[in-house]
């Protein structure tokens, strides 16, 4: 848990985030929770209250924030960035020191697997992360077991979301398939995931160095950089921050990354994202040209 402040609790009614509220209360920290209502629901506004019965129980201050504006492309998608930028808009509203998120070591499995499952790198292999700007995990050393026991000891009925059960959604199916899989340890995948994530903080630390001596930064608006002899995901993610120099909005996915740099590897010209890249010996990057009108 951060230092100094209060710290901001997002708490659904599920098991998972109703343990994560009982913890920081009998730690006796400084929170705040509270409860997104997406509205994809009927019985969410419902659910919202119940939370907010028990955190004034307890003295807890709480909140409902409830999601405006229509759902627009993938539900799942859609909701995760609108509750996180509802959550985000929350804590700076009341100057809290971070959020906690209730993740646990069956997420961080489940995670694991789907991004296994996709293909994924050492980034995506590396599963959800302790912390990320203002979000925190602290419950990533926990068992969904031994959560869904404490909440269940403090004489609570959390709430239970269809949604987790629904086999239209990646997650769900996966979650299903697992049961009974007792083999699987989700205690150790969570160990292969802190492993994976200090990889990863050591290539972007290398990365980083790279893009310092190598890159020679040239008018406003173009770039040059040497990435001879370089192992190829180095040069991928080079790749990202030659874009993000030249374009700080760029966002490509990563198979156009891998793409662009199969090309530049092979001395050829493409634009990606706003920049165009010119590769061989070393790889120049600038502004691309607007489009041209007909």
């Amino acid at each position: 848990m951060p230092d100094g402040g209060s710290l901001g609790l997002a708490v659904s009614g599920g098991p998972d985030s109703l343990a994560l509220l009982l913890l920081a209360h009998a730690a006796g920290l400084p929170i705040a929770a509270a409860t997104v209502d997406h509205g994809l629901r009927p019985e969410s506004r419902a659910e919202a209250d119940f939370v907010a019965d028990l955190c004034a129980e307890r003295g807890i201050a709480h909140d409902v924030l409830t999601l405006a504006g229509p759902v627009q492309g993938n539900v799942s998608a859609w909701a995760r960035t609108a509750r996180y930028a509802a959550l985000a808009d929350w804590q700076a509203q009341h100057g809290l020191n971070a959020i906690a998120t209730a993740h646990h070591a069956d997420d961080q499995l489940e995670t694991l697997l789907m991004r296994l499952n996709r293909g994924a790198g050492v980034s995506g292999l590396a599963g959800i992360r302790p912390r990320q700007g203002q979000i925190i995990r602290p419950l990533l050393g926990w068992r969904k077991a031994e959560l869904e026991a404490l909440v269940a000891h403090a004489g609570i009925t959390p709430v239970h979301d269809p949604s987790n059960d629904d086999s239209r959604f990646d997650r769900a199916r996966l979650r299903q398939a697992l049961i009974g899989a007792d083999w699987l340890n989700a205690t150790a995948a969570s160990q292969s995931a802190r492993a994976l994530q200090s990889a990863e903080a050591a290539l972007n630390w290398a990365c980083e160095t790279l893009f310092a001596t190598r890159g020679v930064r040239g008018t406003p608006g173009h770039l040059q950089i040497d990435a001879r002899d370089v192992p190829f995901d180095l040069q991928r993610r080079m790749m990202w921050l030659c874009l993000q120099e030249i374009n700080p909005q760029a966002a490509p996915r990563d198979d156009e990354v891998i793409r662009l740099v199969q090309r530049l590897n092979a001395g050829e010209t493409a634009t990606l994202a706003g920049v165009k890249c010119r590769g061989g010996a070393n790889w120049t990057f600038s502004a691309a040209p607007p489009p041209r009108k007909n």
